[in-house]
């Protein structure tokens, strides 16, 4: 299995090509492997030779974008010239078109006539969320899929029309089975020597992947098989837990804030928050749960110092005497916005994520973190590094003020 991304877009970085890590994840979870991925523009020539490459060694193509109406969207002749093949009208996909265009009040021109042009003898892949259809073309032992290459068209179709229809490419069987643990406050190297006993002891065919992102680390154990073979890994799922312990803050794939909202949903209590470097960051987290109106009362982004002496009441003393990046500071932050918005919990961050502001007592990258509750406050000093990144340091202070928030509410949750 190959998979063609065609655009001129994705060459030059103007579009994140997100379509083949989707389908490489879709096909991966049905058994099915990719063995290699391409991208090429819109020239006639890649494309042709893409897909005689790909034909030589799989035979199973699926190709993403070129399939619009406008001059430089070919994949569709192309695809008709490597399978001798020619474009005809189809009726029913005209008709979704004009359908489609009437509801949002647009002309159905010539070229979106266009659209319902397909190889011959294909079968039409119905888009609904759109007006150029996929197609699946079957020559003899060949398959080629065609897709759009706007990312929620192609998932759609990908899971609604293509995955039923490759059941029979899966080999014997067998899919991949896999266990995800999810971790906070290590690096992948040092998780990774503390784990090394336990990945030695693996047999051959379960894997242990370390997939990190900022501030977040995902471990997934891995097995290609069939359901018998599941209490297996779940054997060595447990024994990973165990080497894990603390570290981990879910055994699913889950997200911070998704594990974080589950809890205070529990809990039935709010939290507020009090953002200076992170900019917003944690309440766009936060909210992106749904359902987080429960438990999400709202929170300040005090950039500027004059927010946090006359918005959250910080003590001038504090601001002059430590500086707005210092325990002082977020305490009266985090005990504040507390008071301020009557919540059960609050969080609070002052930092410098730079790439300017640094000094050698406080350089880049440094964070102060406060978690407050009725009875007790906690601050934490972090160091993200001053090469890190702005984006990373905002990024991992900003999953480790709520992984600090997920300990004090299970504090509570032990009395």
């Amino acid at each position: 299995m190959t998979i063609i991304n065609i655009g001129d877009e994705l060459l030059l970085g103007q579009v994140v090509n997100t379509n083949s890590a989707f389908i490489g994840q879709k096909l991966a979870l049905k058994g099915i492997k990719v063995s290699e991925i391409i991208t090429i523009g819109d020239d006639r020539k890649e494309i042709a030779d893409a897909l005689s490459y790909c034909f030589e060694k799989d035979n199973f193509v699926i190709t993403t974008g070129g399939l619009g109406p406008t001059k430089d969207d070919i994949t569709k002749e192309v695809i008709c010239e490597h399978f001798n093949k020619r474009l005809v009208r189809d009726a029913e996909t005209l008709e979704w078109v004009s359908e489609l265009l009437a509801s949002r009040g647009m002309e159905l021109t010539e070229i979106n006539r266009r659209q319902a042009d397909v190889p011959e003898g294909c079968s039409v892949l119905k888009n609904t969320l759109g007006t150029a259809p996929g197609l699946w073309i079957q020559e003899g032992e060949n398959v080629l899929v065609a897709l759009p290459g706007v990312p929620f068209e192609t998932e759609k179709l990908l899971c609604d029309e293509v995955i039923p229809r490759m059941e029979t490419f899966v080999n014997n069987g067998k899919r991949l089975i896999y266990r995800v643990l999810m971790c906070n406050g290590i690096s992948e190297s040092n998780l990774s020597d503390k784990l090394g006993n336990f990945e030695q002891k693996l047999p051959p065919d379960i894997k242990l992947a370390y997939l990190p992102t900022p501030g977040i680390l995902r471990l997934r154990l891995t097995l290609h098989g069939n359901s018998e073979d599941e209490p297996l890994l779940d054997r060595h799922f447990e024994k990973l837990k165990e080497e894990v312990g603390n570290l981990a803050f879910s055994y699913e794939d889950r997200k911070m804030e998704e594990v974080v909202g589950e809890l205070l949903k529990k809990a039935k209590k709010t939290v507020a928050v009090a953002e200076s470097c992170t900019g917003g960051r944690i309440s766009e987290l936060v909210t992106s749960v749904p359902g987080s109106s429960e438990y999400y009362k709202g929170g300040v982004v005090a950039y500027n110092n004059s927010i946090k002496r006359n918005i959250l009441s910080v003590r001038e003393d504090n601001l002059k005497k430590h500086g707005a990046v210092s325990e002082m500071v977020v305490s009266d932050m985090a005990l504040n916005i507390m008071e301020l918005f009557d919540t059960d919990y609050s969080v609070s961050t002052s930092g410098i994520a730079g790439p300017g502001g640094g000094t050698d007592e406080k350089p880049v990258g440094t964070v102060w973190i406060a978690v407050a509750t009725p009875t007790r406050l906690t601050t934490r000093l972090f160091n993200f590094g001053k090469n890190t990144g702005r984006k990373q340091i905002v990024e991992r202070a900003a999953n480790a003020a709520l992984d600090m928030l997920r300990t004090e509410i299970l504090k509570d949750f032990k009395k």
